[in-house]
């Protein structure tokens, strides 16, 4: 059994192969890693970054991709706007998105993340308008689902990072890189 864990940069499809494309293709994981039969547990959008797991055992990539197992997600997440204490509380009891409403997370306001890399491009900012961020632990993972959540508390998301997949964490993984875990 391999298991790695993947800083996933900004742009790249949390798939080996881009089929949505005619023309150039967009940066995958198969730009970053060449090892063979381990996949994806799970998705990370393309305009989101940081952790995957990635691994050729089948039982652990349902615990961690499939919502019934409920796995801890926890992301980092820079907003447009001062975070309040409101919008933290209201995002710990759950909101209700279109799809329904989600389950209680964990949300606090934190620092910038220390060693963070920048982002190429970089995100948007606005001379009259601050940002703050925030750490959010989640244990679904609806389609957009950080991003709704913010932008419904008021606070849409400029950044999302994922730092933490269960016990797994980003540690000091620089962006484009993986490494073997368990071995």
């Amino acid at each position: 059994m391999t298991t790695i864990l993947f800083n996933k940069p900004f742009g790249v499809l949390s798939q080996f192969t881009d089929k949505g494309t005619e023309g150039s293709p967009r940066p995958t994981l198969s730009h970053y890693i060449d090892l063979p039969r381990v996949y994806p547990a799970g998705r990370l959008d393309r305009d989101s970054e940081g952790l995957m797991v990635l691994t050729s055992d089948g039982a652990l990539q349902a615990r961690i991709a499939d919502p019934k197992y409920k796995a801890a997600k926890t992301y980092w997440v820079q907003v447009e706007g001062t975070i309040t204490h409101d919008a933290l509380q209201a995002l710990a009891t759950g909101v209700t998105l279109k799809d329904g409403p989600t389950r209680p997370a964990k949300a606090l306001a934190i620092p910038e993340p220390k060693g963070l890399w920048q982002r190429d491009p970089p995100i948007r900012m606005r001379k009259t308008v601050p940002d703050s961020w925030l750490k959010l632990s989640i244990r679904e993972g609806r389609n957009r689902q950080v991003r709704r959540m913010t932008a419904h508390v008021g606070f849409p998301t400029l950044r999302l990072i994922r730092a933490e997949i269960g016990a797994w964490s980003l540690d000091d993984l620089p962006v484009g890189t993986w490494r073997k875990v368990g071995d």
